[in-house]
């Protein structure tokens, strides 16, 4: 892919042809057109500002949620990772974090001030960006009942507060204004709930004996249906242990898709739909899958 070159003054770090699958956890994808990691919101505010309009952008945080095709992206890619990690206490109920803060962190520190219920947060991978993007959730807790107000960044470098009320919230689904990314959210918890690191411990312990931690994957690649569970048809279906290239759906947990041996972004594109499909043959139940999958093929 040939790269546009970005004529624009910024602090931040600036690649050309960069491979995304160094960005993302299933470690697939081809190539960004131009991959923009900025010094801080201010940086961020003046790439935007000066970036023609035409050009299309892209967010990436941990990349935990995004499957990228063999063919790359065109535009800008804007890496967040690293960059937004404030996260402080505001007051006895109200904690500010940016999108950068793994979400274990998050769980972490707010259990170490007595802030709850807020353990759920261990139970979801990625960054808060992630989680406020799609309004993620584990062990009976979402993200956005928890938050109070958002700070967001436009197409052109406007930074905005905003408040829950400008969103629609759904399950593993948030809609605002277009064009618009989050850079920090403030989130409230409830007095008189006292969170528990014992909690949080066996959360996580669960997870490490449920999940294939530590092999590249996406997490949950599928919005349970209602009243049922995505792991449950996926498995009654016969189908852990089913390969494709070099995508595998985990024997460990059915919902979670892991590239076990160099695979390509279409091998697990290409999972996800023999995964739709026989589901939908042999139950009945059509899966919608959570993860975002961008780009072009190759």
């Amino acid at each position: 892919m040939m790269a546009m070159q970005i004529n624009t003054a910024v602090s931040g770090e600036i690649r050309y042809d960069e491979p995304m699958s160094r960005h993302t956890s299933w470690r697939v994808g081809g190539p960004a057109e131009t991959f923009f990691k900025p010094a801080n919101l201010e940086d961020l505010s003046q790439f935007l500002q000066q970036l023609d309009a035409a050009i299309p952008v892209f967010w990436i945080g941990l990349g935990s949620n995004t499957l990228v095709r063999d063919g790359g992206m065109s535009g800008v890619v804007i890496a967040t990772a690293g960059v937004f990690n404030d996260l402080e206490r505001v007051d006895d109920q109200i904690v500010r974090a940016g999108v950068s803060v793994p979400c274990t962190k998050l769980a972490r520190q707010c259990i170490r001030w007595g802030f709850g219920p807020s353990e759920f947060f261990a139970g979801i991978p990625g960054t808060v960006g992630g989680a406020l993007a799609m309004n993620a959730g584990a062990h009976g807790g979402e993200t956005w009942e928890r938050v109070r107000q958002v700070r967001t960044i436009d197409r052109f470098g406007v930074i905005r507060d905003r408040q829950p009320a400008d969103y629609k919230i759904a399950y593993r689904s948030v809609t605002g204004p277009i064009d618009e990314w989050f850079v920090e959210a403030t989130f409230g918890f409830d007095p008189g709930v006292n969170a528990s690191m014992d909690t949080l411990k066996t959360m996580l312990d669960r997870r490490k004996t449920t999940q294939p931690l530590g092999l590249p994957s996406c997490g949950s690649v599928f919005r349970n249906p209602p009243g049922d569970h995505a792991a449950r048809l996926i498995e009654a279906a016969g189908l852990k242990g089913y390969r494709i290239g070099g995508a595998e759906v985990s024997n460990k947990h059915a919902n979670f898709i892991i590239n076990c041996d160099e695979a390509s972004a279409n091998d697990v594109e290409s999972l996800i739909q023999h995964v739709q499909d026989t589901v939908t043959r042999v139950h009945g139940v059509d899966l919608v899958h959570e993860v975002r999958i961008v780009g072009r093929p190759e």
